[in-house]
């Protein structure tokens, strides 16, 4: 299995989201993908599945194909934004991602193809991106702003804070530069 990245910054995630509708030809399928997978923090199994059934109204409540457990999320004006968006450019879409192709008409986009959309633009940014740095880059940006470690395993229906910090991607040095940040 590829070791994949958080996107550390706001801003490189930004950079990120340009980038995939620069490669897509001005398609907004994988920057939609993207945003609204950082903006809910779902495994990308979940996220390619929704319909637009399940994102109606400001919660969305799934149960995850992983872990069996159920999880509510309160989506944001972010989330909201790009649903709306999607139903007015897809009315006769059934899935919130959905393929365009005749191939594969009526399906969601498959994870390989946002797996390959990803890793193009870490490539030229020089990150490991794959299909999980939408949710190690949400819970990175928590860590960043503050939250804790316990609020983001939460957020991440992780099982222990451990779990979450190795997930996040917390290097010895971000660890040893705490050292110097404290001085008694």
């Amino acid at each position: 299995m590829n070791i994949v990245e958080a996107v550390k910054t706001l801003s490189d995630a930004e950079v990120i989201s340009r980038k995939l509708i620069k490669n897509a030809r001005g398609s907004t399928l994988y920057s939609d993908i993207w945003r609204f997978g950082i903006n809910t923090a779902l495994r990308i199994s979940d996220l390619l599945s929704l319909t637009f059934d399940d994102v109606s109204g400001n919660k969305l409540t799934i149960k995850e194909g992983k872990t069996g457990k159920t999880r509510s999320i309160d989506l944001n004006s972010g989330a909201k934004a790009i649903i709306e968006a999607r139903r007015k450019a897809n009315p006769h879409h059934t899935y919130l991602f959905e393929v365009e192709s005749n191939r594969a008409k009526g399906k969601p986009v498959s994870r390989i193809s946002v797996a390959n959309a990803f890793k193009a633009v870490g490539d030229e940014m020089s990150i490991q991106l794959g299909t999980h740095s939408m949710r190690k880059t949400r819970g990175w940006l928590m860590h960043s702003a503050g939250e804790s470690i316990e609020m983001i395993c939460k957020v991440l229906n992780h099982s222990s804070p451990a779990v979450t910090m190795a997930y996040i991607g917390l290097t010895q040095a971000e660890i040893d530069a705490t050292y110097h940040e404290f001085v008694f």
